[in-house]
């Protein structure tokens, strides 16, 4: 039983180790570009596992930013994964004790929160294992790939395959843009935000802004496109 669904697991994984692969490929470069080594890029990778976080974080070191900076910004990035994990403990097999909790927890990404959700019935914690082992496998490869391309190759090279994880976020927010008002407004509002301090503030430094910003678009955006509860839609059809 066992053995099947860590092996379930691991297929389910292969896409995901596919696409992890070429995505960190990029963050291997920007980490060495920032001034990384190959072994601490593949570190970062192996204990954050979050593309959004760790772009972020290696721009706050590479700006020689502060701790506190470092972890506000990687607190707001990655609140988003307490709420799927939240939302996925509803699936968990009952044999999910708190230790098998707290290690499958590391691994919670966008891509395996999806995969793990769509699952018919209860998800056990070999099925989990399966898919986080051969997903970070290919996180923390491409990373390494990445990183030590990105010392052997000319700069221009470098610099060109460098984009690719800031591709892989455009390819992100444009699907949730195109369809939610509200996605399209925060993005713009934080770029908007983001070049006001750049132009006006350049004193505050690179973690802060971001973290300004973040919370700023969130802030107008949830005043101005509020998500309808069950309440609001039922005395919106009584009126």
């Amino acid at each position: 039983m066992k053995l099947s669904h860590f092996v379930k697991g691991l297929k389910h994984g292969i896409p995901i180790f596919l696409g992890y692969l070429s995505v960190s490929f990029g963050f291997g470069i920007l980490a060495v570009k920032s001034g990384l080594s190959v072994t601490e890029a593949a570190a970062v990778s192996l204990f954050n596992l979050t593309s959004a976080g760790q772009a972020a974080g290696v721009g706050i070191i590479a700006a020689g930013g502060s701790l506190a900076e470092m972890v506000l910004s990687q607190l707001i990035i990655n609140l988003r994964y307490s709420l799927m994990s939240l939302s996925l403990s509803q699936k968990l097999d009952k044999s999910f004790n708190l230790p098998r909790r707290l290690l499958v927890s590391y691994g919670i990404t966008d891509e395996i929160f999806i995969m793990a959700a769509v699952q018919p019935g209860r998800i056990t914690p070999w099925y989990m294992y399966g898919i986080i082992l051969v997903s970070t496998v290919g996180w923390v490869l491409g990373t390494v790939l990445g990183a030590a391309a990105g010392t052997v190759l000319p700069a221009a090279v470098s610099d060109a395959l460098g984009i690719m994880l800031y591709g892989m976020f455009i390819a992100i927010i444009i699907p949730p843009a195109k369809k939610e008002k509200s996605v399209l407004a925060g993005v713009l509002l934080a770029a908007g935000a983001s070049a006001v301090l750049y132009c006006f503030a350049p004193f505050i430094s690179s973690g802060f802004a971001v973290i300004i910003c973040a919370v700023a678009a969130a802030a107008v955006c949830a005043a101005f496109f509020p998500k309808e509860t069950a309440d609001t839609v039922k005395d919106g059809e009584g009126t």
